[in-house]
Order: C-alpha cells, then sequence, then structure tokens
C-alpha cells in the first residue's frame, strides 16, 4: 500500500486497545512506523492522498468517538530510545580547548536527554533513577510518552515539562512535502498545559530535556514518592485519564476541590464515573463508551457552571477526527 514502509500498518485495529481509558472505535488504517524515514513515507502517502491522521502516543489523554472513525492513526510507540550528552559539548563544539575547559566548571553538571518521542515516560524517568540524573522525578508514575508529554506541555505537582525542555525534534508537513526541523525553547511560546505544536500539523519526533547529575538515592526516593503519591490518589485503581479538567487559579481551589465541593463525586452515566475518592478524576468502570465519557464530564462542567459560575476546561482530548498535513 505504501511502497517501502518497514512498519506496521494494519486496517480495523481498536482504539480501545491503545488508551488507557480503553475506549475507543475501529480504526480504518493504523501505521506504526519504524523509524523517521519511516514516518516520513507515510505522512508523504498520507498527504499525497489526503488522508487525514491523528498522530498516538501512549493514549493517556484522549477519548476517541466510539463509532465511525473516518482517519488513519499514526503511532509514535516504535519512535523511541534515550541517550545523554554534555551540554558544556555542545555549546562549546566550535570553540578551542581553552574555551571549553573555562565552562567545564560551571554545565559540569548540566546535561542533555534526548528521547524519542514514543518512549514512554516510565522508561524515562527510569533512565534518569538509574544513572542518578535529576531534574525529572515530579513526572514519575506519569502514562504516556516524551511527545505527548512535550505536545501537552504535561504539569505534575507544580512543574511543568517546558521548565526542562531544551529543544523539539519535530516532522514539518506543508503542501511541498515532509521534512524535519529542530523547534529551540522559546519561554513565550509555552503556558499552563499549553505548547506550540498544540496549534500545528507537526508531528514531533524527539525531544531534548535539561537535567543534572545528582544523588542517586535521592533521585530513586523521590521518583517513588510521587508513583507512591499517584497511587494513593486511586490513578491505577481503574482505567482512566487521570485529570479530566485543567485547574484554574483564578477559582482559588484546584478543579477536583470544586467537583468535590458540587457533590460530583460518585456521579455516573453508563460504564463511567466520577470517581468516588477525586473529583477530578473520571473512571471507566467496566463498560464505558467514550460516549459515557464525553456525556459525563459534560454533565460536571454544567453543574460547577450551575453552581458556582466556573468554566471547567477539559484537559482530556475528545478526538472525532485527524487533520490533513
Amino acid at each position: 500500500m505504501c511502497k517501502g514502509f518497514r512498519g506496521r500498518l494494519l486496517t480495523g485495529e481498536c482504539f480501545a486497545d491503545y488508551t488507557t481509558f480503553k475506549t475507543g472505535g475501529k480504526i480504518p488504517l493504523y501505521a506504526e512506523p519504524v523509524d523517521e524515514e519511516d514516518l516520513k513515507l507515510i505522512l508523504e502517502f498520507f498527504r499525497q492522498y489526503k488522508i487525514p491522521s491523528f498522530i498516538l502516543g501512549g493514549g493517556s489523554n484522549i477519548v476517541p468517538e466510539d463509532e465511525n472513525l473516518d482517519f488513519a492513526v499514526i503511532s509514535t510507540r516504535c519512535l523511541g530510545g534515550i541517550e545523554v550528552r554534555s551540554e558544556c559539548a555542545d555549546k562549546y563544539a566550535d570553540c578551542g580547548d581553552s574555551a571549553k575547559n573555562k565552562h567545564d566548571d560551571e554545565d559540569a553538571e548540566t546535561l542533555l536527554l534526548t528521547c524519542g518521542s514514543g518512549t514512554p515516560i516510565e522508561k524515562m524517568t527510569e533512565f534518569c533513577v538509574e544513572n542518578g540524573l535529576s531534574g525529572l522525578e515530579s513526572f514519575a508514575g506519569l502514562p504516556g510518552t516524551a511527545g505527548g508529554a512535550a505536545y501537552m506541555n504535561a504539569r505534575c505537582y507544580g512543574f511543568s515539562v517546558s521548565d526542562v525542555l531544551v529543544s523539539v525534534r519535530y516532522a514539518h508537513c506543508s503542501p511541498e512535502g515532509v521534512s524535519f526541523a529542530v523547534y529551540t525553547k522559546k519561554d513565550e511560546d509555552w503556558d499552563y498545559k499549553k505548547s506550540p505544536f498544540q496549534n500545528t500539523a507537526d508531528v514531533i519526533v524527539s525531544v531534548v530535556f535539561k537535567v543534572r547529575k545528582g544523588d542517586g538515592a535521592e533521585i530513586k526516593s523521590k521518583s517513588e514518592s510521587f508513583v507512591e503519591d499517584r497511587r494513593n490518589k486511586g490513578h491505577f485503581r481503574y482505567p482512566s485519564a487521570g485529570s479530566v479538567f485543567k485547574n484554574n487559579r483564578e477559582f482559588g481551589k484546584p478543579s477536583g476541590q470544586i467537583i468535590q465541593d458540587a457533590g460530583l463525586r460518585g456521579l455516573s452515566h453508563g460504564g463511567a464515573q466520577v470517581a468516588p475518592w477525586h473529583g477530578n478524576i473520571i473512571v471507566n468502570t467496566g463498560n464505558a463508551t467514550s460516549s459515557d465519557i464525553k456525556k459525563l464530564s459534560d454533565a460536571v462542567a454544567s453543574e460547577v457552571k450551575n453552581k458556582f459560575g466556573f468554566e471547567l476546561e477539559n484537559e482530556i482530548l475528545f478526538v472525532s477526527s485527524g487533520i490533513i498535513r
């Protein structure tokens, strides 16, 4: 179908098998490129035939429609790999030895961690623990992938991906074709759970994070404490996507507390339920559909608006269409 493509190209895959909510309908065409060259091939193929597509990372923050999906899915799960290198070596690559030595002390502990977009966050944080790298501890236990975390500007325990992001390599899709480029972070492009990639057809290929050498035991302890906190909050009890709504500082309270104050914990629709233990988590109790989740989310937002006048904003993405790249 796509000449030269070496990855998996399947029809009729069930979206529910690729999301943490365990919901979603049949995917007409599912592509799993094995590397950048493969990614370029499939993007070019879809562009040529005007096939809309959706980029799938870890499926941890999405709710696809239950039926009548009319777009292809490109999974980044094989675009993995982790490597670490010295920031000093990068910054002074074109300088003489004396210039490099001058900055050795100030940059000796600063390192650049490059992760393929499909690298699970779990593997990324485990790598940091094993190698004594500090900076990403608060993301320990977070589902999803490095690319997805950058796309959403994931935020955990008061710490955002943009706080440690250095650059992003991406595939740029235009009417002329597909090319690769590197984006270097600009602070003005980022905000609370927002990134510049949310408004483009570009595809994240890899992400570079800034980390530092640290005490291995301390890094491990911090990482484990965040995993345990997520476990205690019930993030892993049932299929879910974690927080459903963004927190708005203007409300004065986290969204979960506002939903609890509205008396909505435990509210259900079909197989979807607002977690009895946390107002900002909707769970699949066993037979939920994406429609159940959407209707319950809408009901919660409507009730909060009626009681308190607050407009809750969804953090999870309800996927109903792809993008023609």
